[in-house]
């Protein structure tokens, strides 16, 4: 077993055992490259120019030394400039702490740092006491370790909460608060890392850039807007910031203790860079000094981060325009819409097939709408259908009452028992997940596809019940047309892009909770003639969506062509 604190119970001791024992995909190690290594320690202000023998530098998960070798040669030409010398060496031990949980990458990378030290001048005594004083082989987010740390740095695990062995990710519920819903293992990392600054302290990560957007990066954003300033935000999706290919959206954040101020709401951004020494270098000098008016790849945005929000750092344009829609308009649902989803059923392969081959009495099933029935503003229905085990008032039907039923259920009885949702209700084991709804089938609706390439706005009349991969709208007082128009328009997809994560491939989620974020006028402030125009334009001519929906908003002409190019950048065609 790992050498982890003795104290620790012998559960979590196995836990940290087998998760340090996975291999480095299992363990969420990826590798960063040398250029944005140099370009993030720069970005931190981690040079040989300063007195960093004065600092004190935290890696909270090292693996091959990506980041620890490179910091460790500025400490050591700073601590020559500024007079010390190899035979004083062991007065850089509070300077690093620096902590990996498997054993093989803390060996590699202690005999790396050894030579680096004794090639420097340093004897092999005072290289294998500074090494033992800053390496730490254990779990960071357990870790018996001080705080007031000046930098933290390095790209923490990209670890799913299902490969954290449970007694593992109980401990880590129970020490951390920004651990929710389903939150990836760097969520902890940023949290534990932000605690561990001193006034003044900066953390600079290289990560998965979801959680800025996302439901689980909720508490760890209200923490950092409560407590710190994002000072810098470069995206690097699409970039090779790794030295191997990874299905990943990357960001490099810079967060800092909250300084006072005008600075404390204003943060650089900038995206997509390309990844060499000149051009990170130009961007990161830029970043620390002159700003957008000396690098145009440069932006600068104010209020961009909120405790209650999704952060919006795409671009600074498309934030102005949001902040403004969002002060003129209001959600689709404070103007009498509703938002929801279809009914996942846990076992489709038995709750759903062909409609008129469902061996079950007619009111114990629904016309089923899936997403590959929506084409083009158009609904071409492929006859499934989906057996409804719930009556009208929301209860479960008796299965006395309908004998086909009861029947059919019974023929696959052991697989329907066998879901999460059946073990939970013992005397509903033929529950589907998602409570079904009769009625909503009858009322007329637009069904959205989750995730596409653009936002697809479908009317249905009332004759489908959505599936789970369809979000749906009804409406009190909107005309349905006139509201599918507004939903398949540019203005709709940048709403959406500024909310929404992004999938592989680039498409977009269209989630419930990003559509609730599109902003309308009430109904009754719609002029006759906007009226008219939304309801006529068709659904496959986007030049008369957009100039009807240009219209209802009253967007100048720059504003116009502003919302037109971020659509087209969000969007995404199917090849072929």
């Amino acid at each position: 077993m790992l050498p982890f604190p003795p104290a620790r119970a012998p559960t979590l001791q196995r836990a940290l055992a087998t998760l340090a024992s996975e291999d480095a995909t299992e363990r969420g190690a990826i590798f960063t490259r040398d250029e944005v290594v140099d370009a993030m320690l720069d970005l931190s202000e981690y040079t040989a120019d300063r007195p960093l023998h004065r600092l004190r530098l935290l890696e909270p998960s090292f693996g091959a030394g990506d980041f620890l070798l490179p910091a460790v040669r500025r400490l050591l030409e700073a601590f020559r400039r500024h007079g010390g010398s190899p035979a004083t060496a062991l007065q850089l031990a509070p300077c690093v702490r620096a902590v990996e949980i498997h054993r093989a990458s803390h060996d590699t990378t202690r005999d790396a740092l050894i030579t680096l030290l004794t090639t420097w001048g340093a004897s092999p005594a005072d290289a294998a006491s500074l090494t033992q004083t800053w390496l730490v082989l254990d779990d960071f987010l357990l870790a018996d370790l001080p705080t007031g740390f000046d930098l933290v740095v390095g790209n923490p695990p990209y670890v799913r909460q299902e490969r954290i062995p449970d007694p593992l990710l109980a401990e880590y519920r129970r020490r951390f608060a920004t651990i929710y819903d389903r939150a990836d293992l760097y969520i902890p990392f940023y949290e534990r890392g932000l605690r561990s600054l001193a006034p003044g302290g900066r953390l600079a990560f290289i990560c998965a850039n979801r959680w800025v957007k996302n439901k689980y990066g909720g508490p760890l954003r209200e923490l950092i807007a409560r407590d710190f300033h994002l000072r810098f935000y470069i995206n690097m999706e699409g970039t090779h910031a790794f030295r191997s290919d990874v299905i990943a959206y990357p960001s490099i954040t810079v967060i800092e203790r909250k300084p006072s101020g005008p600075a404390a709401d204003l943060t650089r951004i900038a995206a997509r860079p390309e990844v060499t020494r000149a051009s990170l270098g130009k961007l990161v000098s830029a970043m620390l000094n002159g700003g957008p008016a000396s690098d145009a790849r440069i932006e600068e945005v104010r209020h961009a981060v909120r405790p209650d929000d999704p952060w919006l750092l795409d671009e600074a344009r498309q934030l102005r325009l949001v902040r403004d829609l969002e002060a003129r308009f209001v959600e689709l649902e404070a103007v009498g819409c509703r938002v929801g989803i279809g009914v996942a059923t846990g076992l489709d392969r038995v709750f759903i097939g062909d409609f008129d081959q469902l061996p079950v009495e007619p009111e114990r099933k629904l016309r089923l709408a899936m997403a590959r029935d929506l084409t083009d503003g158009r609904i071409r229905w492929g006859g499934r259908g989906v057996i409804n085990p719930f009556e009208p008032d929301g209860s479960l039907a008796r299965l006395d009452r309908y004998p086909r039923f009861r029947a059919f259920l019974e023929q696959h009885r052991e697989a329907i028992a066998a879901r999460h949702c059946a073990k939970k209700s013992a005397d509903g084991w033929y529950r589907t997940i998602d409570r079904i709804w009769p009625d909503l089938a009858a009322r007329p609706k637009i069904l959205i596809p989750d995730i596409k390439g653009e936002l697809d706005a479908t009317v249905d009349e009332g004759r489908l019940y959505p599936h789970h991969n369809l979000y749906w709208v009804t409406s009190e007082a909107w005309d349905l047309a006139a509201l599918a128009t507004v939903l398949r328009s540019s203005i709709a997809v940048m709403f959406v892009a500024a909310y929404s994560v992004k999938m592989a491939g680039g498409f977009l989620r269209f989630q419930a909770q990003y559509l609730r974020r599109i902003r309308v006028p009430a109904w009754g402030k719609v002029p006759l003639a906007v009226r008219k125009a939304l309801i006529a334009a068709p659904p496959a001519d986007p030049v008369a969506i957009d100039a009807a929906v240009f219209e209802l908003y009253g967007l100048s002409r720059a504003d116009h062509a502003l919302v037109t190019e971020i659509a087209q950048a969000a969007r995404v065609r199917r090849k072929g």
